[in-house]
């Protein structure tokens, strides 16, 4: 049996993140975007509201959320700022490889302190060398007594410059590819770890995008997160879980693109009316909301096979690439319709599509993603 309906409880919450949205993280998007401002003081507001850290269990004093209603409430989140929302929701990429296979002890250490007070942290995988060929990343580690030591450099880290704790990735041995991986979880302030922040991103500049270099640094072998040797595992995992999430972001930002579309052309005039009585405007944005209510459906499908339980990984591959390929569309389409103003900071759209072109990147790009879709295809 399908239903299409959504709880009174995940209604509540995306009108609760609508309303933050427009309060909280509009007014100051463009200033966050410009300066390349962290939005400390926005997620502080969102920690006191309950919309940060979706996925941490009750137990543990989180909200529990599972990844259905995390994506509900990212595509509002994200309406108002994809920048600010990363800064967000980056915890909950950091948070599943410890759902996966944290110890008890890990989790409690971890995910308790994310519900104490506003803290940060961060999901290191992604290399200068080694972005979509994870399985070739360079950083290494070592066993030595009662320690591991890590050695290398992370690239691209949502909030990887402001972190309290970071997950990473490193090989015992490159030879040994996916198998000899193994996946870690310690404090950012270990000895031997340093990070800088990336700037000049072309969209979502108020994300904390960073480096993350590792030079003999030491961590207990207690740090060690699951099995050895089963860290790509665990990253994969996490990707089946988070890739969804990336739909609700280009749903978000491009329903967002839609409204000031469905705003503007119905004030803008041409030719002695508004450009909205142009049929090849209508076409545009006619196309614009079939693109986002099949966005809806494939992320909300992804979301509710994880929930399940059940193995996701070609189709939150599907909502992915679809739902960042249909967002890019979407966001230029609407600087199109925009004209010239639409080129100018003046005007939201720009932006919009900036801040959309990370979508097909991030997480596995859109190629990745076809990658995955027609290996599944042809081993059926």
């Amino acid at each position: 049996m399908l239903g299409f309906e959504i709880t009174d409880e995940q209604h509540e919450l995306k009108a609760l993140a609508h309303k933050f949205a427009e309060q909280e993280i509009i007014p100051r998007a463009r200033e966050y975007d410009d300066k390349e401002i962290f939005p400390r003081d926005i997620a502080q507001k969102a920690f006191d509201a309950g919309l940060i850290n979706f996925g941490v269990p009750t137990e543990l004093g989180g909200p529990g959320l599972d990844i259905l209603t995390t994506c509900l409430v990212a595509e509002e989140l994200n309406y108002g700022c994809a920048g600010i929302t990363n800064s967000i929701a980056a915890n909950d990429l950091a948070t599943l490889p410890l759902l996966i296979a944290a110890s008890d002890e890990q989790k409690r250490r971890y995910l308790g302190a994310l519900t104490k007070q506003l803290s940060f942290c961060a999901f290191a995988i992604t290399e200068p060398g080694a972005g979509s060929d994870v399985a070739s990343m360079s950083t290494t580690y070592r066993r030595e007594g009662d320690e591991f030591i890590l050695n290398g450099t992370k690239h691209f880290i949502s909030n990887g410059s402001v972190a309290d704790w970071i997950v990473t990735f490193a090989t015992a041995d490159k030879r040994l590819k996916h198998k000899g991986i193994s996946c870690f979880v310690f404090p950012s302030d270990t000895p031997g770890v340093t990070r800088r922040r990336m700037h000049g991103k072309l969209g979502q500049r108020a994300a904390d995008t960073a480096e993350i270099f590792y030079e003999d640094a030491r961590i207990p072998a207690s740090a060690m997160v699951g099995r050895e040797g089963e860290g790509f595992k665990y990253a994969m995992g996490t990707f089946d879980k988070s890739r969804p999430e990336i739909g609700a972001i280009a749903i978000g930002v491009g329903q967002r693109a839609l409204d000031e579309c469905l705003k503007y052309s119905k004030q803008r005039s041409a030719f002695g009316q508004p450009i909205a009585n142009f049929q090849a405007i209508q076409f545009m944005l006619a196309d614009m909301a079939i693109e986002i209510e099949a966005m809806r459906l494939l992320t909300y499908k992804a979301a509710w096979l994880v929930d399940r339980g059940e193995s996701p990984n070609v189709v939150s591959s599907y909502a992915k690439a679809f739902s960042s390929d249909a967002c890019m569309k979407i966001t230029t389409d609407a600087v199109q319709i925009f004209g010239g103003y639409g080129y100018m900071k003046e005007y939201p759209v720009e932006k919009l599509m900036r801040d959309a072109k990370l979508l097909q990147i991030y997480e596995g790009t859109s190629q990745i993603q076809r990658v995955v879709i027609a290996r599944n295809l042809l081993k059926e």
